[in-house]
């Protein structure tokens, strides 16, 4: 007998501020531009130029975002409540910020997100795909969307972030965090065709990021990387794993993961600490791995099958509800990424 998980629907046409998940509801929660004013965009031009018009870099905003932003309309914008620059969205050294795709979508074509400096910013229900760090053009260093310098409070919900090949064709990562960022959850979302999926951490010395949720998103066909995590605490549950090359969750340079209910198939080497000698921890349970390949140990490549066993303990400050892995990639197919409703799960499968 299999489980059937209900699913909830969350009109599109507003950010849905009290969904918030994870570790995104600590630090004093996330809430975006909620209680602001809600513009129009329908260029990249016009998304800094909202950001600009503020009475100041903190007064909140919603800016409703629809059609193709690419470097053809996305220019620098000036402004005392602002700190823009061309060829990317630029959230930098601002607060209180919802940028929401509606109407027939919001595709950010080859044109990177990136949050610098800044806190309390809500990204759902957008499309970022082909941004590349080398080839033409070029933008946000390659990263669909980058998280960097003292930045805190993030959500980012329902969105689709794709490449089309890995760093040999131009392209970094889909959802990279650096430098002291923390409290962000990435949820109902998909991450594909790509050689990264992201990181928390640029180096083995940069352990001042993490208290990262991830939850019911989608990783297909992806070299690495979902996510790599150097320090810090990550939560991983329920999430789907499809096609994973080389290596998937990486945790390492004394991270821990929590790795609960994720369902895993046809991928290599789904957890451990790869590429380094420096431990990385996890506390695994009820996850399901379907034709799943585990390689031999050695002194930098240590994966955590073919049984994979917790190592570490990791306390979890919010409450959450598990769906049974079983059903994840059934309940996933209906609600991750950009244009789904930002239908979510209610959380009441379980295993059978």
């Amino acid at each position: 007998m299999t489980a059937v998980s209900a699913i909830l629907a969350v009109p599109q046409a507003s950010a849905a501020v009290g969904g918030v998940t994870g570790f995104a509801t600590q630090n004093g929660g996330t809430t975006g531009g909620a209680g602001g004013q809600t513009v129009r965009a329908t260029t990249g031009t016009a998304i800094h130029a909202a950001l600009c018009s503020r009475a100041s870099s903190s007064t909140p905003i919603i800016i409703q975002v629809e059609g193709t932003i690419n470097h053809g309309n996305t220019s620098k914008v000036s402004g005392a409540s602002c700190n823009t620059a061309d060829g990317l969205i630029e959230l930098k050294d601002i607060s209180n910020v919802t940028i929401l795709g509606v109407g027939g979508g919001a595709v950010f074509d080859q044109l990177g997100i990136h949050i610098r400096n800044s806190r309390n910013i809500i990204i759902q229900n957008v499309t970022v795909r082909n941004v590349k760090k080398s080839g033409s053009p070029t933008s946000n260093g390659g990263d669909a969307i980058g998280m960097e310098d003292n930045v805190r409070n993030v959500w980012v919900d329902h969105v689709t972030l794709e490449a089309s090949g890995g760093e040999s064709e131009g392209f970094d990562g889909l959802f990279d965090m650096k430098n002291n960022t923390q409290y962000v959850t990435l949820s109902y979302s998909i991450l594909r065709n790509s050689g990264r999926g992201g990181l928390i951490g640029s180096s083995e010395s940069d352990r001042s990021n993490g208290f990262v949720t991830f939850h019911h998103n989608k990783y297909e066909n992806i070299d690495s990387r979902t996510p790599l995590l150097r320090g810090g605490i990550a939560h991983i549950y329920n999430n789907h794993y499809v096609n994973l090359h080389e290596s998937g969750i990486n945790s390492r340079a004394g991270a821990k993961a929590k790795v609960d209910n994720n369902y895993f198939k046809d991928s290599k080497d789904v957890l451990g600490t790869f590429y380094t000698s420096e431990a990385g921890y996890w506390q695994v349970s009820g996850n399901t791995f379907d034709n799943v390949t585990w390689s031999a140990r050695s002194s930098d490549h240590n994966p955590a099958g073919p049984n994979p066993q917790s190592n570490t303990t990791v306390s979890i400050p919010y409450s959450y509800r598990l769906d049974g892995a079983n059903c994840v990639p059934g309940v996933i197919s209906q609600t991750a990424g950009a244009n789904k409703g930002l239908q979510v799960s209610d959380g009441n499968c379980t295993p059978q």
